[in-house]
């Protein structure tokens, strides 16, 4: 299950884990003008965990998720 909201300079997308065992905490990604992060809370320390990705490490990301093992640089063409 998800969630997206729009706030004023972002947009929020919670990704919320479903499943009968293992269950993860909730992940908030906030898409900002300039950047990307990811936040999870992490239960053993009762702290927020953020990441902040610029736009061409999500492209990176993006692109890397349907590729096999190896070493990669995206051209712009």
């Amino acid at each position: 299950m998800f969630t997206i909201e729009h706030d004023f300079d972002a947009t929020v997308v919670t990704l919320v884990d479903e499943g009968a065992t293992h269950l993860q905490e909730d992940i908030t990604v906030s898409a900002f003008e300039d950047c990307i992060t990811i936040e999870q809370l992490d239960a053993r320390t009762d702290q927020v965990m953020k990441i902040t990705l610029s736009f061409s490490q999500l492209q990176d990301l993006e692109a890397a998720l349907d590729l096999p093992e190896g070493v990669y640089r995206l051209r712009k063409d």
